[in-house]
Parts: C-alpha cells; sequence; structure tokens
C-alpha cells in the first residue's frame, strides 16, 4: 500500500470525495457537504496502481487538527486501508504541530465508529455545525508527541 500526499484537486483524489459523498447521501440524505477549509492536507491510499482510500488534515488552531473526508471504497474495506491512512493523518498531523485531533462522524457509520475508538477517540461535545445534529458524534484525541 501506498499513502501518499495529494493536493486538493487532484483528479483521483476528486473521485473518491464524490464517492464518499454519495454514500453519504445514501445514508443520511441531503444534507450538504461540510467544508474543508483551505490549507487542508490530503492523503490518498492506493493499492495495485489504483486510488482507494483518502482523508484530510485541517487546521482548527495552533494545536488542533480536524480529520475530513476519511474513506475507503467499499472493495477495499477490511484489508487494512482505514488503520494504515489513520495512522498516516495522526503522523501528518503530528508533523504539523497539532498536539490534538477531533473530528464528526455519524451514528449511521458503525465501522467509522469502531475505527476511532479503536484508535483511542473519545466522545466529545458537539462542535460548530454539528451542535444541532442529532446524527452526529464528534470524537477527539490527544496525540502524543
Amino acid at each position: 500500500m501506498l499513502i501518499e500526499e495529494r493536493v486538493a484537486d487532484d483528479a483521483e483524489l476528486a473521485v473518491l470525495l464524490d464517492a464518499a459523498f454519495a454514500e453519504l447521501v445514501a445514508r443520511y440524505g441531503l444534507e450538504g457537504r461540510s467544508q474543508v477549509q483551505a490549507g487542508a492536507r490530503y492523503l490518498v491510499a492506493s493499492l495495485d496502481g489504483r486510488a482507494v482510500g483518502c482523508g484530510a488534515v485541517q487546521p482548527v488552531d495552533a494545536d488542533t487538527g480536524e480529520l475530513k473526508r476519511m474513506y475507503v471504497m467499499p472493495g477495499y474495506r477490511g484489508r487494512g486501508v482505514a488503520t494504515s491512512l489513520l495512522t498516516a493523518l495522526e503522523e501528518l498531523a503530528r508533523g504539523l504541530g497539532y498536539h490534538r485531533l477531533r473530528l464528526a462522524t455519524g451514528e449511521r457509520q458503525p465501522e467509522a465508529i469502531a475505527l476511532y475508538e479503536r484508535f483511542a477517540y473519545t466522545l466529545t461535545e458537539p462542535y460548530g455545525k454539528y451542535v444541532d445534529a442529532p446524527l452526529t458524534r464528534c470524537y477527539q484525541k490527544a496525540l502524543a508527541q
């Protein structure tokens, strides 16, 4: 597996982001895609030369980053792609100087919840646009430096 940084307008990344959004719409309906801030850093996981997963870290403040756009194509789930990608995203966040990561996921994504809890993310109070989103779960994790 190859995990590498990609620019926001990378064609393979765009395909993955579109697929991720389509899956969210199927699970939750049209609620709109949360914005990713300028300055977000994207990683893409590839297997056998094919981009199969992605994720991003965006800045919140000097100490905190936010995970965005974690996604693995359905045919590649269960192969360790999400685990490797999340590990790489945490390493990226540490390298950017973040001491904490936060994220939001949904109750209708039990596989995502299981992944984050396995990585020691803990539930936290909803933040930002998620305060009034009853199907959303917010998590955070302190990063060892």
